[in-house]
Formats: C-alpha cells, sequence, structure tokens
C-alpha cells in the first residue's frame, strides 16, 4: 500500500524560519551549488553528493549539483574534485594556494576558502579521488556532523547556511587506517548479512579509513568457518562455486555443535522463541544467524552439497561486499592461521589423492586452490597468516617456528604460482615468537605487511618489536573492546590515543583496531580514527624528531610493580621476607657488573594465584632462553620458594640482562642473586634492603596509568555533538573521568562476557556506580529529541552494568546459602532451609535479571547489541538460573513457584530500532528495511519516503515478519535518487510512534551513487 503523506516545508532554525528551499540572500546573488567536475569519478561524484545532504541535514538548505560548465559564478559555490581538475584550477590565483594543492598526494586533501569580492568559493580538493571524498566528510565535520560505525550523528539544531572560512590540509600519519572486525561471537559479524557489511564500510570513508580485515578459525573450538574454503584447485569451478568442502559456520543460536565438542564459548543452544523478558520479540526466527546461515543452522549435519552451498552464499556475500569496498578506497583482508590449518574432510580427500597434507607441495597446492578460489569469488588486496595463537602465552620451539616459515613460504610460491592479484602479510596474536617477535623480518619479502594485535586482549600496549622492523608495511592493531568484558561499555578513548601514538613512534604504517561490537564503541572508534590523521595537542612527543634507541638503558629493572604479602608464610625457606615481595609486571633487569662469568640465581614464589597455567613465563638471560612456560603455582604450590641457578654467564660488556619473557600474566620475580670472582650483586625484588640484599629499584608506574593519554579535549566535543551545547559541558567532563575507569561486572567464563559471583556486599559495590546517578542527574539539560535518544542510550548502558554487577552480588549470595544447604543431611531441614533462604534469594536474582533486560533491551540498536542479547539468554542465564534452578526445585522437592521462574512480558519502554543502517546505495540496488518494535502493538507499521529534501513523501507499508520484526523492499523508484525516510507506528489507541527520533524533522537519509 502506497500513500502520499505531506509535511510542512519548513524548517525551525534558532528563532527564524527559513523554507527548505531557501536560496542565497541578496538581489544579485545566484544560488549557491556543489559544483563537482565533468566526468566526476565515483567518489568524486559521492563527494559531491554527500556534501549536498549534510549541508541540508545541517542548514534545511538543498544545494544543487552542477558541473564546472553551468555553475556560474555564485556565491556560496563549493567546488569538488581531484587536484587536476579544470574546475579547481580555475578558481586559483594565490601561487601558495596553487602550489600546496598541487603537493596533494593520494588520499590528503585541502580544504580553502576563496574569496572574490563579496563572493565566496569552497574548494574540497583531494589529491586523488579518495582524498576528495575524505574532505567532504571533513568538511561535514565542520558543519556540526560526527560518524561512527553505526551511523551518523546529526545534531538536533539546525543552523542557517553560510560558507565556512577555511584552510586545512589532510594528510594520514598512517597509510592503512581501519578495523578488523572479529568473527566467532553473536557480538560480532557472524551476524552481519550484505548490508550490514556494506552499512559498515560506508561509514569508513567518513572516518577517513581505508582498511577492512577478517581473521578465520578454519578448525577446532568455533571452525571452520566460512570466511575462506581451504581445498584443491580441482575441487573449486571455473566461477568459483566449491565443487568439494567441509561443514562451516558463523554462529547460530541452535549453536549446534559436533559430537566430541562443547558447544562453542559456553553458549547453550536455545530457540529465540524462548528467550526471556520480552526478548523473543527481536528476533524474527528460532534458529537466528546471518541471512547466509539460513538453512545451515544444524551445521554439522549439512549434506556434501549444502556446505558447498554455504561457502558460495558466504563467497558471494564477499563478492559483493568487497566490490563495494573497492569503490570506496578501502582495501580488504581475509586469511587463516599459520601453519594452515587443514580441515579433516580435507585431509582425508588428499590421502585419498595420495598426497601427504604434511609435506610442503602438498600445502603449496592446497594454497593454490585457496587462491585461485578467492581471485574467482571476490576481489581482495591483502591475505594474511595469523600467527599460532600459543606464542601469546607459550614459547616456541626452533621446530614450531621453522614450520611456521616453511608454511609461509609455500604460500608465497603458491601466491607467484597462481599470479594472485593481492599482497601477502602476516598478522596474528603476536608479531612474531617469543624469542625474538622481529624475527619474520628477517626472512620475509619486504612487500609483505607485517602486523598484529596488541597481547592481553589489548591491556598491553603496542608491541615494542615493531621499532626493529624497517623496509616494509607494518600495521599496530589495538582492541577497541576486550571480549571477556564483552558484555559491557568499554571506554578507552585514551588508550586509543597512546597506541596511536606509539604505533606512530615504532613507525607503524598502518593503525587498525579489532572489535567485535559497533554502537558502544563509539568513543573508541572515533579517538583511534582520528589518531590516525592528527595527534597534535595530546601527544607529547608529535611533531618531535624520534628519539634514537638507547643502546644501553640505565641500570635497573624495566617495569614492574611492587606487590608485598608480609603475613604469608613461606614453605620451602627460612628466608620468609626474601618472598614476601615481588616485582610483577617486570620486563627485564639490567645490572651493571665488571667482565667476567657468574652464577645467576633467580628466587621466585607464587604469592596470589591458587590454580594452574593463571601466571606462565619465560626467563632469559645475556639473550638465551633460559627457563620457558614456569608456571610457579604449577610447579610447586603458592607461597613456596623456588630458586633456579644458572652457572657460566659470561658478561664482556658491563652489563648482565636479565629478560622476563610474558606468556600469561604478568612475570614476577623475589630476589636475584649475581656471585662472581669480581663482585655480587644481590637485590631485594619488590622490596626494601634486606640483610645483605640491596633495595629494589622504585616501581613504574602501572599499566592501567601508563596506557592512557588526555582524553579531556575528546569527550568535550564528543559529548557536545551527540547531547547538544546545554548538556554537553558536564557530560564531556564525566566522561573523561570514566576513561578507562569504568567497572567490569562481566569477565570470561567459559567464553565471552560471563559474569562471576561478587562475594563484596552490594552497598560497597554500588559505591562504584555513583556515576550513573550522575549521568541521570544531567538529563534535565538535555534539548532535542535526537540528543536524548543518544543521552539515554548511554545512561541505560550504565544502568544496565549496575543491574548487572547487583546480579553478582546476589549470585554470591545464593551460592553461600546453597552451600548451606547443602551441609544439611536431614532431607526435610534440607527443604525448609532451601525455602527460607535459598528461595527468596532466587526470587531476588530474577527480579535483577529481569532489571538487567530493561536496561539492556533499551539500549539495542544493532546486531551487536543483539548478540549482548543472546549472550545472557543462552551463555550467562543459564549459569546462574537455568541449572541452579533445577537444583534448587531438587532440594525443594517440587517446581519452583511462578515468581521464582523467569517471565517473558516485556518490561521496558515502547520503541522502534533499525539494526541495520545504509546510508549509500549504488545506483539498481534496493534499499531493504528491517524494523524491531518493541512494547508496541501496531496497527500499522509504514515507511515514509520522499526524494531528499523535495516533494511529497509516499507511504509504504511494512510486512509482519515474525515477533516485533517488519520489513520492508522500498520500490524501485525510491533509489533512484537519494531520497529521506521515516518509519512510523501506529497504535490501536491512536499513538504514534517514529523512528528516527527526530522524524520527521530531521529523517534518515540515503545517497545513490551511479557505477562510473
Amino acid at each position: 500500500m502506497r500513500r502520499q503523506v505531506v509535511l510542512m516545508g519548513l524548517v525551525l532554525i534558532g528563532t527564524c524560519i527559513i523554507s527548505r528551499d531557501v536560496v542565497r540572500a541578496g538581489p544579485d546573488a545566484a544560488p549557491a551549488a556543489v559544483v563537482v567536475p565533468e566526468g566526476a569519478s565515483f567518489a568524486e561524484t559521492l563527494a559531491g553528493k554527500e556534501i549536498r545532504r549534510y549541508v541540508y541535514l545541517r542548514t534545511g538548505e538543498l544545494l544543487p549539483i552542477v558541473d564546472e560548465a553551468t555553475a556560474g559564478a555564485s556565491d556560496g559555490r563549493i567546488v569538488v574534485g581531484c587536484k587536476d581538475r579544470p574546475a579547481i584550477k580555475a578558481v586559483l590565483a594565490d601561487a601558495a594556494v596553487t602550489s600546496s594543492i598541487e603537493s596533494l598526494a593520494p588520499e590528503q586533501y585541502y580544504l580553502k576558502t576563496i574569496r572574490d569580492g563579496d563572493r565566496h568559493t569552497l574548494l574540497v580538493v583531494g589529491g586523488d579521488s579518495v582524498g576528495t571524498l575524505y574532505g567532504a566528510y571533513r568538511l561535514a565535520e565542520v558543519l556540526g556532523v560526527r560518524f561512527f560505525m553505526h551511523g551518523d550523528v546529526i545534531p538536533d539544531r539546525q543552523t542557517a547556511f553560510a560558507v565556512p572560512e577555511l584552510d586545512e590540509l589532510g594528510k594520514p600519519l598512517f597509510d592503512r587506517r581501519g578495523i578488523q572486525p572479529f568473527h566467532d561471537f553473536p557480538e560480532g559479524p557472524d551476524w552481519w548479512n550484505a548490508d550490514a557489511y556494506k552499512a559498515i564500510l560506508g561509514q569508513l570513508p567518513k572516518m577517513r579509513m581505508n582498511f577492512f580485515g577478517l581473521h578465520t578459525y578454519p578448525e577446532g573450538h568455533v571452525g571452520p568457518e566460512p570466511t575462506v574454503w581451504i581445498g584443491m584447485s580441482d575441487d573449486c569451478g571455473a566461477d568459483g562455486r566449491v565443487k568439494f568442502s567441509y561443514p562451516s559456520r558463523h554462529f547460530t543460536t541452535r549453536n549446534d555443535f559436533m559430537p566430541d565438542r562443547k558447544p562453542a564459548w559456553g553458549y547453550q543452544p536455545a530457540k529465540t522463541g524462548d528467550y526471556s523478558f520480552g526478548a523473543a520479540a527481536i528476533y524474527d526466527r528460532d534458529d537466528y544467524a546471518a541471512d547466509y546461515m539460513r538453512g545451515a543452522a544444524e551445521w554439522t549435519k549439512l549434506s556434501p552439497a549444502e556446505c558447498n552451498e554455504l561457502f558460495d552464499r558466504f563467497g558471494a556475500v564477499l563478492g559483493d561486499v568487497f566490490g563495494f569496498a573497492r569503490r570506496l578506497g578501502i582495501k580488504t583482508c581475509v586469511g587463516t592461521e599459520t601453519p594452515l590449518v587443514v580441515p579433516a574432510a580435507v585431509k582425508k580427500r588428499l590421502e585419498a589423492a595420495g598426497k601427504n597434507p604434511a609435506e610442503r607441495a602438498t600445502v603449496q597446492s592446497v594454497y593454490e586452490g585457496m587462491f585461485r578460489r578467492i581471485m574467482k569469488t571476490h576481489p581482495l588486496d591483502y591475505y594474511w597468516f595469523w600467527t599460532p595463537e600459543g606464542w601469546t602465552w607459550r614459547g616456541a620451539t626452533e621446530k614450531q617456528i621453522e614450520a611456521t616459515l616453511a608454511d609461509l613460504r609455500a604460500a608465497i610460491a603458491a601466491a607467484e604460482k597462481v599470479g594472485a592479484p593481492f599482497t601477502l602479510a602476516t598478522c596474528g596474536w603476536v608479531l612474531g615468537p617469543p624469542q625474538d617477535r622481529a624475527l619474520f623480518d628477517n626472512v620475509l619479502p619486504k612487500p609483505m605487511p607485517m602486523s598484529c594485535i596488541n597481547r592481553r586482549v589489548g591491556h598491553s600496549p603496542v608491541e615494542p618489536g615493531f621499532a626493529r622492523i624497517e623496509g616494509r608495511p607494518k600495521w599496530a592493531i589495538p582492541w577497541l573492546e576486550d571480549d571477556p568484558a564483552m558484555i559491557s561499555p568499554q571506554l578507552w578513548a585514551g588508550r586509543m590515543r597512546k597506541d596511536a601514538a606509539d604505533a606512530l613512534r615504532y613507525g607503524c604504517t598502518g593503525l587498525l583496531g579489532i572489535h567485535w561490537r559497533t554502537r558502544i564503541l563509539g568513543p573508541n572508534v572515533s579517538a583511534l580514527a582520528k589518531a590516525a590523521w592528527d595527534q597534535g595537542g595530546w601527544n607529547p612527543e608529535f611533531g618531535k624528531p624520534p628519539k634514537p634507541p638507547d643502546p644501553k638503558p640505565a641500570e635497573g629493572p624495566q617495569g614492574g610493580q611492587f606487590a608485598h604479602f608480609p603475613n604469608n608464610p613461606i614453605a620451602e625457606t627460612d628466608d620468609d621476607p626474601l618472598y614476601q615481595n615481588v616485582r610483577y609486571n617486570v620486563a627485564a633487569y639490567h645490572l651493571d657488573v665488571p667482565n667476567d662469568t657468574y652464577t645467576v640465581t633467580l628466587k621466585f614464589c607464587e604469592p596470589h594465584y591458587t590454580d594452574r597455567r593463571k601466571r606462565v613465563f619465560g626467563v632469559k638471560i645475556q639473550g638465551k632462553q633460559l627457563i620457558d612456560g614456569l608456571d610457579l603455582f604449577g610447579k610447586v604450590g603458592q607461597n613456596r620458594a623456588v630458586d633456579y641457578t644458572f652457572e657460566d654467564i659470561k658478561v664482556t660488556d658491563g652489563r648482565l640482562v636479565i629478560d622476563f619473557v610474558y606468556q600469561i600474566e604478568y612475570p614476577c620475580i623475589a630476589a636475584i642473586v649475581v656471585q662472581g670472582p669480581a663482585c655480587t650483586r644481590k637485590i631485594n625484588c619488590g622490596g626494601p634492603a634486606y640483610k645483605d640484599y640491596q633495595a629494589d629499584w622504585p616501581a613504574s608506574e602501572p599499566d592501567g596509568k601508563s596506557r592512557f593519554l588526555p582524553a579531556a579535549d575528546f569527550y568535550a566535543d564528543w559529548a557536545l555533538s551527540l547531547f547538544g551545547p546545554e548538556a554537553g559541558g558536564p557530560i564531556g567532563q564525566l566522561f573523561t573521568r570514566l576513561d578507562g575507569q569504568l567497572p567490569r561486572p562481566s569477565d570470561w567464563v567459559h567464553g565471552p562476557g560471563g559474569i562471576k559471583p561478587d562475594t563484596r556486599p552490594w552497598e560497597k559495590v554500588r559505591e562504584e556506580y555513583v556515576f550513573v546517578d550522575e549521568l541521570a542527574g544531567l538529563r534535565p539539560l538535555v534539548q532535542g529529541m535526537g540528543n536524548l535518544e543518544r543521552f539515554d542510550y548511554w545512561l541505560n548502558n550504565f544502568r544496565y552494568m549496575r543491574a548487572n554487577a547487583r546480579v553478582n552480588c546476589t549470585w554470591a549470595r545464593y551460592n553461600e546459602a546453597i552451600k548451606r544447604i547443602k551441609t544439611e543431611k536431614d532431607s526435610e531441614a534440607r527443604r525448609q532451609l532451601a525455602r527460607a533462604t535459598a528461595l527468596p534469594i532466587r526470587r531476588e536474582l530474577i527480579s535483577q535479571v529481569a532489571d538487567v533486560h530493561r536496561h539492556l533491551l533499551a539500549t539495542v540498536t544493532t546486531p551487536g547489541g543483539m548478540g549482548n542479547v543472546t549472550n545472557w539468554q543462552q551463555h550467562v542465564m543459564p549459569m546462574i538460573l537455568g541449572g541452579p534452578g533445577r537444583e534448587l526445585a531438587e532440594m525443594l522437592g517440587e517446581a519452583l513457584p511462578a515468581d521464582a521462574l523467569v517471565s517473558t512480558e516485556y518490561q521496558g519502554p515502547p520503541r522502534i530500532f533499525v539494526p541495520v543502517l545504509r546510508t549509500l546505495l549504488v545506483a539498481g540496488e534496493q534499499l531493504k528495511l528491517t524494523a524491531v518494535l518493541l512494547g508496541i502493538e501496531p496497527k500499522d507499521v509504514s515507511v515514509c519516503w520522499r526524494p531528499l529534501g523535495s516533494g511529497e513523501f509516499a507511504e509504504v507499508s511494512l510486512e509482519h515478519v515474525a515477533r516485533g520484526v517488519y520489513a520492508v523492499a522500498l520500490p524501485p523508484e525510491a533509489s533512484k535518487a537519494d531520497l529521506e525516510y521515516f518509519i512510523q507506528a501506529a497504535t490501536v489507541d491512536g499513538r504514534m510512534f517514529n523512528y528516527p527520533a527526530t522524524a520527521p524533522k530531521l529523517n534518515q537519509t540515503v545517497v545513490v551513487v551511479d557505477e562510473k
């Protein structure tokens, strides 16, 4: 059904009213216009359209787009194009401006206002088409727009149009700037369809990013994943369709698993229709997954033809979205882990053909098949090989290192043989093996980029080994969030700045961010993106010449903090005080001693952990690995002395170096003894002078503080843009205080974002969340529907965190009650005790988990938010309510009462959200919308659309898919030109709910660009 809807063509701006069709004032002035060059490229055309879009959204004026032949000499012209375009050169008169423009390199831009009498012309010039596009988006930022992965932020209050006075040259600090979304959890790209990928890719150039990379698990706990097909050339057809494959998957709520495996990452299989607290409404089917996984939820039972079909489906997705990325100047990358893990089914096929899967020739032939298939299926710029994950926390033997190098050589030979049009690269959990993180730089071809993520899920700084790599691209990959706290907000703007500053100091040419979610990471992504272009004002080393490396650091420890345990009795020693102090998080000790041969004794104790594999590290002395994989608790237990003595340690340059190799958690040491004919040195590590042991050097600043640079200026701008001038100041100050300091009520428990019982009283824990009420107290300052929507998003996220923390405390009380009940031997007394103690706490838990969902569901606006809900429903709740509930019923000898069971009712406010927002279409694409309604029982749900800024709105009804999910494909004529739209839901009682919150004043907009 289609209807016509007429809205007033006037917009209130401050205290004056202007028409949407208003032109520049003045009797002789021609209308302001956006001038694009004749024969403009895709990116140049998009740049002109984007300028028109954002001028319209900010001012209400819809500027015409003209080419230079019809532009005229109007006031308020915005001339867009590459530096060599005639329209650009025609405006230039100043030699200095001309020189600046001519010197622009690719991806650089220049914004310059030219005055000619009383006329103003704004030049948006790029060193190439992509640079021109970046200039257009930078102009939008000048107008007040802000860009994030999940979408745009348009200030509620419009302003009058005027050409801004600009003289800005934009040069990136890094060649590659972008994101590395990680597959394996529902919070990440596992739940993205083609439109969702394109929505994210469409935002990257707005943030002036140009890279998008994906990792692939080829087998194991969550794999195989369908991102990269592994097989022989003969098993792939000429069109890229595979003839032989194996079961693969991205996450589905069914979470089907192989018979010999546990459910992936602790998620219990479930139907979304059984979700609690109204959460079922946001999913349109029980076996929820990305579109290409439909029909493949029971992935372990796929037929051979269905296995092939899934790879073909996802290959088509990558062909579509990577082609889209290429139009926007975005480099794409996929890859697998090295040495290559060949899926079991492929191994059997190789062996049946008489080939040994372990031989290099066979591995090379498999890589040839993989690369040929990629070349037939989708465009690609890079293929990266992820170093072994175990190298993060374990040592690497020479055999393992050689196996990895042999694998890389086989891949290089395969790429050369098939003429791969993409560049090979390395990435991974570490830059290289623990013995030498920069080792691969000595053996791999220099055109191959080397990259890695930060260790300790981002809590460690950028790998210092980058500084030792020369003559090749090198990409640092900070964590925009960590998966242990996957269900919690994480604010790391200051840490992103620090990582960006370190990456620049080490000479990195790329700055990428690893992540799963999108909207909740808004500050982190924005801080990283901006730091890839400018670090002035907050990086104290920016603009200074790089410091030469110090060949001989000052004597003493490298890093480290003190830990004191004066009351711990220490076994296996009479010198308890020596082992009751430790220095932990230490990288090395440098000791000045005369040249000679020494005996070195290292004294250790595990003072903190009570389980194996919590702290594991290695030790090198004079560069030689002498201890590997030391697990102190695993070796001797807690609070027990253990010494290692090494003889014949030679010193030839006056310096003894003891390096500690991080593997799991922080290395720690209690004391060091160096004995030789020329000298004896004894250090009480982490403690004062003791007997003949010298006091340790002062503790270093903890990583938690040194990992951050100031971010007050960032949050001031961010809060002003999101919440408006009335509330932005105090909100920005609050977020500055919270950056890097948010509580963490979630942690890794069999998977990402689990929760743990907190034995502290809630009255004590709630003191950590006083900021929630502080933020709530600022709500009356927020003006405007868009500002309020954004404010409530963050307020509900913080209230949700606080509710989570309270659940942790109540769960601890519940567990203690159950523990007491289990000590009661009499069955009737046990039942009575369960009824009197555990059942009331169970009721509290139910109420508090409902409160968690009331706030959580109010924050869901993206697929990542939906993934957080699934995490609670299939990972967290089975731990705290599922099994414990069945256990309590057994103790009671009867079913739990209704108020001790979860409810299916939604308890939050009525709302509409659209999980995927496309803001850019290529001509011929149809705009498809999915809307989710919560707490609304509609009589009608419709979308109202019109060409951007003009005409009447046409209305098209959305179809009810299932539960709260509605969908529509706009008619083809809607996407023949730029458009705007809003969604409205009318209820039986006459209420109307709109999406976006600012509609119909400020609507969702889409730009449509013809293929070039």
